[in-house]
């Protein structure tokens, strides 16, 4: 199978496994993700791969956050970047930017931030891949 990602998976460490598997599975699906397996404090998400693991700390210690860490999911489109951030602040995340384009990160790009219940940084980001094609990886196109 090929698979656009260079990303086999991630994981993000929890220290409430059932709040945080009730946060992602209503968030996710509104990317199109879905659980793809599940054990035993471990869950993970995807399209047809477990690509987005969530987990209690294999040591047994707390898990915590990584300064400077966010996790940026592909959204199909900029109606589905909303959907992230309306599902994700209903289910108890904090706002860390709403929807809506990013100019220093390039034209093609629309996104949103929020932090997770375990205070994750998340983003949902719709990459307009026309743009994308014109500016990026043929910018002589229009000469």
């Amino acid at each position: 199978m090929d698979t656009p990602s260079i990303i086999s998976h991630l994981s993000l460490g929890t220290n409430d496994f059932e709040r945080a598997v009730a946060f992602y599975d209503r968030v996710l699906p509104t990317l199109g993700c879905q659980c793809i397996m599940r054990e035993p404090g471990a869950i993970a998400y995807g399209k047809q791969l477990p690509e987005f693991w969530i987990n209690t700390p294999i040591d047994g210690q707390p898990a915590t956050v990584g300064n400077g860490t966010h996790v940026g999911f592909i959204a199909p489109s900029k109606e589905a970047v909303h959907a992230f951030y309306e599902a994700a602040l209903a289910a108890g995340a904090q706002d860390e930017g709403p929807p809506g384009p990013r100019p220093d990160y390039g034209e093609p790009y629309y996104g949103c931030f929020v932090r997770d219940p375990d205070g994750h940084k998340i983003e949902a980001t719709y990459w307009d891949m026309d743009l994308i094609q014109a500016q990026y990886l043929n910018p002589d196109a229009g000469e």
